[in-house]
Parts: structure tokens; C-alpha cells; sequence
């Protein structure tokens, strides 16, 4: 199948205008296929030749302006248009296609717990070959007016609104212009939820056997919606651009959603089956404002070529953040993005595989390319970058600017040199120099505090001093190349409170730009306990604190008053231990002694996830694994006993997840189990159930009978995927055995099935069980990879990776694969970034061993 390539796009965008797709989809003609006629009006701005993409599993008929073609014409993925004339033409293609078990083009998924079936497409790239026959390009904008057949009881959802016909026929509304990878469909029983906002009609959608889920949530869910649809109308001056907003809950989903127009699809995990925090309410929120950001910034306006990416995932990100923050009840995201989301950021930026936020267009020559580019650096750190230009802009000129943009570019494309132009009309600052820093560049900067006593003759009487002759002295030096503005923060012991270990309080924030004159800034006063640099977190940077000031933060960070001040503090402990800088264990120690005294679920969960999946899992040698998982496990303990009064049931929750995890031995978890309620509450779910059964499969404490009964009380998918992660963690030749066949041989796992099973597998202290899978993996997911395609061979990387193999054979067996050319891109690509991981994780337990 041949991919397309930038310079296609541009000659073909210039060789054509797209005028019209008419649609025709009939999803009544069995479970492998369904039928897709397209009408194409198009018009050849001179005499030449093109071609069309499509991916059919049968290519029945194909006609030019009424003459007929031959089918037998098609090349892979591409049917070649020849000897057109200048003027208007009509293309006819009536084929049939495959449903899909990956979550690309068409996926078909039955619900098992009630046998009903669901369809929905994901077009994303070059999937809308794999539904109808398409120019499939961004920049080739087009109407799309689409008729469904669908089986009787079913709902069709689309762009824009649908009408019943009857008889299973449902028209949708015609589209304004948009590219062809936003056209979206999802049919099925679903159950509904609808209303009017601003005249228009919302609803959100899920399968029948989730409704009592997404109905307890339905006001959350809809109140977060119109709060964010309303700010976003405060904020721009471009209206809404389409007819309708639906939000479809759909099973199997690769992403967490996707900004489809007037139909946003999201992975059905957002519709709770069981107990959450707070955090994971305000991830779901945050995911509701990115992707309605989405309808402005990549639908309305949209990317000329896949370079440009950034443009659409960096400003959903930040907006998304943002606009929470300012419009619903959840006002701290920040935190949660400065701990979850920042930390993928950095780890993209140190791997051979990083990129520019916004790359050289050379480097993204077709569309195979741009897959990858899907990252913590597109996402996370763009974000990021976009904060620090509103620090330094104003959000005033930063909103102007996207407004012209918006202006400009409506119902049309644009490059970041169009962006870039509109935010430069705002403001008198030079945007296209900071874009060259910030956008253009790789890497992180390292911001390091030097603090001191300044020379009486160097300020005598320093300006900002209070008059007792007392000062201190802050030097920051910058290893990297961007400017930065950014937020000093100065905090003293605090004495008499009984907020933890080391109550601090803040003295003083004063702002500094990095690089200075190259002179100290001066601050009156005593020397500060703790001195923060990037406080409130508004640049991209790592930060280094000057000795006394991290003697302060390992004894008294939990004492520190602002949630987002300790999310920096603990991403620089992250980093440190990252960089072998830090040991490990006292990065354990540190969180033993400050999470029982910590409020913000996100920091807590933060901190114990890279606890345990890093640091325990990897970074630890496995004869210190047993004390690190004790650590773990009794830090939990602690947290439980904290909350038994029911005051904090989200830190609980997260306590009880972690404990599981965590533990050793499974006499408690049997209990718990048998018991059916952790002691105190909270009472087992399906989550916790599966969790706990997780774990004892894991230490050897479960048999394939205790699993096949709990999949006859929970029939659902999570609970088919909690079977299969459970099966593939059993520490059993049979068990391991079993699920290698299903995940490199048999083919017919569905891509969550997929995944769950490769979670099962590997598992830290199975390294004997799994040891002579190690090298199997590679030439085996590279033949899996090239048979599946890119969503599977995603999910093989990310999942399927002997991650917990941290040895030098392993990894010079990992280097070696690397030079297979029989390796697709994205698999290559998380090749390359898992074998980086493994490195960095040989290296850390090297240095803790020194």
C-alpha cells in the first residue's frame, strides 16, 4: 500500500478543487463487510492526471463522468485518474469494505454482555480509505452529504443532524467544508441522552448495557459541556461552526477522543462502571474542553500538511487546560497537567526520536511519517511552549492573534507561518523570533539556582531591601537556547502549624527573564529556605535547586502551600532520579515521608504511579525489589488509615489501587476478595475485582478456574479484558505460552483484547518465566506489525515491550533489531523510544549501585 507523500498533496491540491462527496453506506450485509457508494464532483484545474485513494475488500464498479472504468485498475490503495480534461468531473466508486477489529476505518464491535453490535469510524491519516473512496488529503476540503441503512432500532449519528427515514435509512445533514479525515458515523442501539444549548442540539451516546453509567453522570457530563461551549464563545469571535454537538461513548477506541465535527467519538472508559477520583472526573472533563477546542482550532481551520499537527494538538491541549480552569468547578488542572502530562513531555524530548514541536516540513515527507508524531511533544510540551508565549505575550494580544487566525482561515487551511503571522499582528513583541527558539528547536533547558550573600559593595542598599542591611543573591544559569519568563518563588520554615513535617511559607514571588544581564538578582531579606524556580509552572524547563534549598524540599515538602509549586518539586525529583542524579530509594523515602500528608490526588497518583511503574518495576534491582514494593505497600497502609473516616474517598481509592499493586503477599487481597469490600470501604467494584484478581495471577495465589468464574459474573468487555490480563499474568510455561500464541499468532484479537493480554504478560520478578521470550519479541511483532498495521503494531510497542528485561543483552538484542527493514514506521518508532527507556532505566541502577 503506497502512503502518501507531501509533494503528492501539494501537486494534487493544486491540480484540484473537491466540491462534493454524495455517500451512500449500507450496514445491513453481514458481519465482514459493508457496502459504500461515493459520488465525487470534482474539477481538474487543468488537463491531467491524479489519483484516488481507496481500500476496498472488493472493488465492484468505478466510473468517470458516466464512462465506465476498470476496477482491475486499482494499485493497493490508489486508482489512477488519467487523461483528464480541464473542467468538472463526477467520479462514481461502488465497492465493498471491511469492518475493522483495530479501531481504524469502520470498527464492529458486539457487546458480549447483550450480544448488541456497534459501528463507528476512526478516519484519522489515511483511514477514510478503509470506509469510502476519497481525495484524502487535508487541504482538499469538501461537502459531505452521507445516507446510512442500518438495521431497524438502530441510531445513526454523524457530523451534522440525522433524520430518520424510516425503514433503517437515515439521512445526515450536509457538512460545511472540512477535511476528509473529520467525517464521522457511529451507528448502533444506542442509548441517548439529548438536550438544547444555545439553540442547538446536544446529546451523549453510549451502548445500552453502559446507560445506567453515563446516565448518573449525564448532568456532569452535559454541565461541563455547555460551560466550556460557553467560554469558548467569550473567547472567540467566530460562532460555533456546525449544526449539532454529539459526544459518542464508543467501545474500543485507539485514542482518548477524537475532534470529529458536530460528533466527537471517546473512548467508553470515560463512562465509569466503577469508583474514581476527582482527577480522573476532571481528566474526562479536561478531554470534553479539548476536543469542542478542536471545533475551531482543526476542524473549522484546519492543518495544511501533517507538519503542522502541533497546531491542532498543542492549542486543544492548552485550551483545554485552561478553559477548565476558568469555567467549571475544577480550577486546579494545571497541577494535574505539571504531574501527568509535562512529565510525557520531558520523556519525548530526551529520546533520539524527539522532534521539533512545530518539525521542518522535510521532515515529515508523507503521511507514515506524521503517525508518529502523535506524542508528548506535539501534545504536552506544545502545550506548554503556548503557556509561556500567553506568560509573555498577555492573554489579551494571544487571543486577538488567534481570533484573526480564525478569521482568515475559516472553513479553510493554514500552516504555522499563517499562525504565526496572525499572532505577530496582535502585538508589537516579535512572535517569529520566539517561535524559532521554541518551536524549531529540540531538547529541554536546564534552569539551576545559585543562591548567595551578595558583596556589601555590589548592593549596598539594594533597591527592593527593607531597610535592615540584610540580602541574598540569585543567580540562575541556563543550559539550552530559549528564552524564558518565569516565576521565582522564596519560602521560610513556618513554625507552630501542624501541617506536616516542615511547614513552609511563601516570602515572596518576583518575576526574572532567563537569560539576564548576566548580573545576580537581588532580593532583600535572609537567605530563603527554599528557593523555586518556574514557580507556578509557566515555562518548559528542568529545574535544579541550589543545595540548601533541596536539603529543604526532601524534609519539608508536604509543607509547602501550593499544590502546584510541590508538582514542580516533585517533577525536578522525577527528572533527577531519570538522570541518575538522584537515588531511587530516596525518592521512595521522600514519598514515604510526604504523601501521607499530601491533599492533591493528582500529585499523589502522580507520584506513586512513577513509585511503581518506574521506579519499583525498573529502575530497583530485583534484589531490591522486595523493599521497594514494602515501601510502597506501607506508605498505602497509611493512606488507608488516614481516610477511614470517609473524609477523602478519592485518596482512599488511589491508596487501595496502589496497595494492590504493590503487595507481596496475598493473604489481604484474598480477603478483600472473599469479603467482596476492602475493610472500611470502599466496597469491591468491577475495577477493583479485576485489579485484585490481576495481582494474584501475578504472585501465583489464582487458578484459570477462579478467573473463568469471574468472567461469568462480569460477562463484559472489561471483563473479557480482565481475563486476559489476568490468564497472561499466571507464572505459568502454560499461561505465558498460551497468550504469546494469541498475541503473535492467532490474529484475531481485537485491539483491546490485545492490549490487555500483552499487559499480562510481562510482568516484574516472571523474568525467568519470560526470559527466552525476550528475543522472540522482536522479529515476531515486526512480522505481527506488518501483517495488522499500524494501530496493532502500536499497541506491540507500547504493551508488548519486554519492558522489566533491564539488562545490557537485552537491550543490545532490542539495538540490534533496529536494523530489520522489514520494521513499519510506527513500529520502529516505539522501538526506538521503549529501547531509550531501557537504557535510561540500565543507567539509573548503575549510578544507585555506585
Amino acid at each position: 500500500m503506497s502512503v502518501l507523500t507531501r509533494d503528492e498533496a501539494q501537486t494534487r491540491a493544486q491540480f484540484l478543487d473537491v466540491e462534493r462527496y454524495t455517500i451512500a453506506l449500507d450496514l445491513t450485509t453481514g458481519e465482514e463487510t459493508f457496502d459504500s457508494v461515493t459520488a465525487i464532483r470534482f474539477t481538474a484545474r487543468a488537463a491531467g492526471d491524479t489519483f484516488v485513494e481507496v481500500k476496498p475488500a472488493t472493488l465492484r464498479s468505478i466510473s468517470l463522468d458516466g464512462h465506465p472504468l476498470d476496477p482491475a485498475l486499482l494499485d493497493g490503495n490508489r486508482y489512477p485518474l488519467t487523461g483528464l480534461t480541464a473542467g468538472p468531473h463526477e467520479l462514481h466508486i461502488d465497492a465493498a469494505m471491511h469492518y475493522s477489529r483495530t479501531g481504524e476505518g469502520m470498527h464492529r464491535f458486539t457487546d458480549p454482555t447483550d450480544g448488541e453490535t456497534y459501528l463507528y469510524t476512526q478516519l484519522f491519516m489515511e483511514d477514510v480509505q478503509r470506509v469510502f473512496a476519497a481525495f484524502d488529503q487535508p487541504d482538499l476540503k469538501s461537502v459531505f452529504a452521507i445516507d446510512v441503512t442500518a438495521p431497524e432500532g438502530w441510531t445513526v449519528l454523524g457530523n451534522g443532524v440525522a433524520e430518520h427515514t424510516g425503514q433503517g435509512r437515515w439521512t445526515i445533514a450536509p457538512t460545511p467544508l472540512i477535511s476528509t479525515y473529520l467525517v464521522a458515523i457511529a451507528a448502533g442501539p444506542w442509548h441517548s441522552v439529548t438536550t438544547e444549548h444555545a439553540g442547538l442540539p446536544f446529546g451523549i451516546h453510549c451502548r445500552r448495557s453502559l446507560a445506567p453509567y453515563l446516565d448518573a453522570d449525564a448532568d456532569e457530563i452535559l454541565d461541563i459541556t455547555r460551560a466550556c461551549y460557553d467560554r469558548y464563545h467569550e473567547k472567540f469571535d467566530e460562532p460555533y461552526p456546525f449544526d449539532s454537538y454529539d459526544q459518542a461513548f464508543v467501545p474500543e477506541f485507539n485514542a482518548g477522543a477524537m475532534e470529529n465535527p458536530g460528533l466527537v467519538t471517546f473512548r467508553d472508559e470515560f463512562v465509569y462502571r466503577s469508583a474514581v477520583t476527582d482527577t480522573e472526573r476532571q481528566t474526562r472533563a479536561m478531554v470534553i474542553a479539548h476536543e469542542m477546542a478542536h471545533m475551531w482550532f482543526g476542524d473549522l481551520v484546519t492543518l495544511t500538511w501533517w507538519d503542522d499537527i502541533w497546531l491542532n494538538e498543542s492549542f486543544a491541549e492548552y485550551m483545554g487546560y485552561q478553559t477548565l480552569t476558568e469555567a467549571t468547578r475544577f480550577t486546579d488542572t494545571w497541577v494535574d497537567f505539571g504531574v501527568a502530562r509535562k512529565g510525557w513531555g520531558y520523556d519525548a524530548d530526551q529520546r533520539p526520536s524527539t522532534h521539533p514541536v512545530a518539525p521542518d516540513p522535510d521532515a515529515v515527507p508523507d503521511t507514515a511519517s506524521a503517525l508518529l508524531n502523535f506524542d508528548g511533544i506535539s501534545y504536552a510540551k506544545g502545550a506548554s511552549a503556548l503557556r509561556q508565549l500567553v506568560a509573555w505575550l498577555g492573554e489579551k494580544d494571544f487571543l486577538a492573534g488567534i481570533n484573526a487566525h480564525f478569521a482568515r482561515h475559516r472553513f479553510a487551511n493554514a500552516t504555522l507561518a499563517d499562525f504565526i503571522d496572525n499572532l505577530a499582528s496582535a502585538t508589537d513583541r516579535d512572535v517569529h523570533a520566539w517561535a524559532e527558539q521554541w518551536l524549531r528547536t529540540t531538547g529541554i533547558d536546564t534552569l539551576t539556582a545559585e543562591t548567595g550573600t551578595p558583596e556589601p559593595a555590589a548592593a549596598p542598599n539594594p533597591p527592593n531591601g527593607n531597610g535592615n542591611g540584610q540580602s541574598w543573591s540569585l543567580t540562575v544559569t541556563r543550559d539550552g537556547s530559549r528564552p524564558h519568563r518565569i516565576t521565582v518563588g522564596a519560602y521560610d520554615h513556618a513554625l507552630g502549624t501542624q501541617a506536616g513535617p516542615g511547614h513552609l511559607a511563601l516570602r515572596d514571588r518576583f518575576e526574572i527573564d532567563v537569560p539576564g544581564d548576566g548580573t545576580p538578582t537581588i532580593r532583600p531579606g535572609r537567605r530563603p529556605a527554599l528557593v523555586v524556580l518556574n514557580d507556578g509552572d509557566l515555562t518548559y524547563a528542568k529545574v535544579r535547586l541550589d543545595t540548601a534549598s533541596w536539603d529543604t524540599v526532601l524534609t519539608g515538602l508536604s509543607g509547602i502551600p501550593d499544590a502546584l509549586t510541590r508538582a514542580v518539586l516533585w517533577n525536578t525529583a522525577r527528572d533527577m532520579v531519570r538522570d541518575g542524579e538522584l537515588d531511587p530509594a530516596t525518592y521512595l523515602a521522600t514519598a514515604r515521608t510526604h504523601l501521607p500528608h499530601e491533599s492533591d490526588l493528582a500529585l499523589v497518583q502522580g507520584v506513586l504511579s512513577f513509585a511503581a511503574g518506574q521506579i519499583a518495576a525498573r529502575y530497583v534491582a530485583p534484589e531490591n525489589r522486595p523493599g521497594a514494593l514494602a515501601t510502597l505497600t506501607d506508605l498505602c497502609r497509611d493512606l488507608i488509615r488516614r481516610t477511614e473516616d470517609g473524609s477523602n474517598p478519592g485518596l482512599r481509592l488511589i491508596a487501595v489501587r496502589h496497595f494492590i499493586d504493590a503487595a507481596t503477599q496475598p493473604d489481604t487481597l484474598r480477603t478483600w476478595l472473599d469479603e467482596d469490600t476492602v475493610h472500611g470501604g470502599p466496597e469491591l467494584d468491577p475495577e477493583l475485582r479485576w485489579r485484585i484478581l490481576t495481582r494474584l495471577a501475578v504472585l501465583g495465589a489464582t487458578d484459570e478456574t477462579t478467573i473463568a468464574a469471574a468472567l461469568e459474573a462480569d460477562p463484559s468487555a472489561t471483563g473479557r479484558e480482565g481475563a486476559a490480563r489476568c490468564r497472561a499474568a499466571l507464572p505459568t510455561p502454560e499461561a505465558k505460552a498460551a497468550a504469546w500464541d494469541a498475541l503473535f499468532t492467532d490474529d484475531t484479537l481485537s485491539n483491546y483484547l490485545f492490549t490487555a493480554t500483552a499487559q499480562g504478560f510481562w510482568q516484574p520478578g516472571q523474568e525467568e518465566l519470560t526470559g527466552d521470550y525476550v528475543p522472540r519479541f522482536y522479529p515476531e511483532a515486526t512480522a505481527l506489525a506488518a501483517r495488522r498495521g499500524p494501530a496493532i503494531a502500536e499497541a506491540a510497542g507500547r504493551h508488548a515491550f519486554p519492558a522489566y528485561a533491564v539488562d545490557a543483552e537485552s537491550l543490545a538484542t532490542g539495538t540490534r533489531a533496529l536494523e530489520d527493514p522489514a520494521l513499519i514506521p510506527a513500529l520502529r518508532r516505539k522501538l526506538v523510544d521503549q529501547l531509550d527507556d531501557l537504557r535510561r532505566a540500565l543507567a539509573v541502577r548503575t549510578s544507585a549501585d555506585r
